[in-house]
C-alpha cells in the first residue's frame, strides 16, 4: 500500500501534449494505441496517438464531455448539446454515428449527462448535472446518478446530490465513488448485488482554500483513486487518505490512464492537455 506521493508518482513536471483548445474533457484511451477526448465549446472529439498531433474524430459530437468504451470496445458520450447518453455506431453509408441510448427519465428530458462508467456486467452508470443547460433549471427539477442497463431501462439512483460529475468503480465493484463539485467532495456509495447503491459516505473532503472543485476520476490496480480538484489532480488512497496533489499548468478536469503499460496518466486541463508518468498502472477501460 502506498505511504506517500512518490509512491504512485515520481517527481517531474506534468508534459505538455496539446494546447489550443477551448475546453477539454472525458479523455479515453483505446488499447490499440490512442487517446480520445472531448473539446465541448468546439463540439468535437478529438483522437490524439501518440507521436502525432491531435486530430478531428467527431464532429459535432452533441457538445460531448465524459467519453468511455461498453465491454464490446463502441464509444460511450455524455452530451451535454443532445441531452444524452449515446453509443456509436454503423451508419447506412459505411460512416459511423452516435445513436441515442437514453435522453429521458420518468417521461423528462435528462439535464446534462456529464460523466459514465461502465459496470463489468454491461451497465451504465452515469451523472446528469446541469452544467450543459445553465442557466436554466431543467425539467428534472433534480441533479441524478443514473444506471442504464443492457435491457435498456434506466434507474434513478440518487437525487440527493449539488452537482454530480465524476464517478469511477472500486476495484471489486462493491462502491461506486461519485464525487460532488458544488459540495466539494466525494462520496462513496456501496453497491447491492442488484447494482442498486446504498447511504454514502464521504471519503474525502475537498473544501479548502485553493480554487476547483473534484471533477474527473480514475482508479489505479491498487485502488488509488486520482481525482482532478482543487489545486490540480488529487492522490487518494482507498481509505480515503490524501498524499498529495499535483499541479498543472492549467486546471485540470479530467484524466485518465493510457499507454502501452497503462502507466501515462492523461489530463485535460482547459485549453490543453498533458501527460505525467506513473509507478502504479491504471486499470483499463475493458
Amino acid at each position: 500500500m502506498a505511504s506517500s506521493l512518490r509512491d504512485l508518482v515520481p517527481e517531474q513536471e506534468p508534459a505538455s501534449v496539446a494546447e489550443g483548445f477551448e475546453f477539454t474533457e472525458g479523455p479515453v484511451w483505446h488499447p490499440d494505441g490512442y487517446l480520445l477526448f472531448s473539446d465541448i465549446p468546439a463540439n468535437t472529439i478529438y483522437r490524439y496517438t501518440p507521436g502525432g498531433g491531435p486530430e478531428p474524430f467527431l464532429s459535432p459530437s452533441g457538445n460531448s464531455n465524459g467519453l468511455t468504451f461498453d465491454r464490446q470496445a463502441r464509444l460511450l458520450a455524455c452530451e451535454h448539446g443532445g441531452r444524452r447518453v449515446s453509443r456509436m455506431a454503423p451508419r447506412m453509408d459505411r460512416g459511423m454515428e452516435m445513436v441515442s441510448l437514453v435522453g429521458h427519465y420518468d417521461g423528462k428530458r435528462l439535464n446534462s449527462p456529464n460523466d459514465l462508467v461502465v459496470h463489468s456486467g454491461g451497465s451504465i452508470f452515469f451523472t446528469d448535472p446541469p452544467y450543459g443547460i445553465d442557466p436554466e433549471p431543467g425539467e428534472q427539477g433534480f441533479n441524478g446518478v443514473y444506471r442504464l442497463d443492457p435491457d435498456g431501462s434506466i434507474t434513478l439512483l440518487n437525487r440527493d446530490m449539488n452537482r454530480p460529475n465524476g464517478l469511477a468503480f472500486a476495484l471489486d465493484e462493491s462502491i461506486l465513488y461519485v464525487d460532488d463539485s458544488r459540495n466539494r467532495h466525494v462520496l462513496a456509495f456501496p453497491v447491492n448485488s442488484d447494482l442498486s447503491v446504498g447511504q454514502p459516505s464521504v471519503l474525502v473532503d475537498m473544501d479548502v482554500a485553493e480554487r476547483g472543485g473534484p471533477d474527473g476520476m480514475k482508479v489505479d490496480r491498487d485502488g488509488n483513486l486520482y481525482i482532478t480538484g482543487p489545486g490540480g489532480l488529487w492522490v487518494i488512497t482507498p481509505a480515503g487518505e490524501h498524499l498529495g496533489t499535483i499541479e498543472f499548468p492549467q486546471l485540470p478536469a479530467n484524466l485518465c490512464f493510457g499507454g502501452s503499460d497503462y502507466q501515462t496518466i492523461y489530463v485535460t486541463a482547459r485549453a490543453g492537455l498533458y501527460s505525467i508518468q506513473v509507478n502504479a498502472p491504471g486499470n483499463a477501460v475493458f
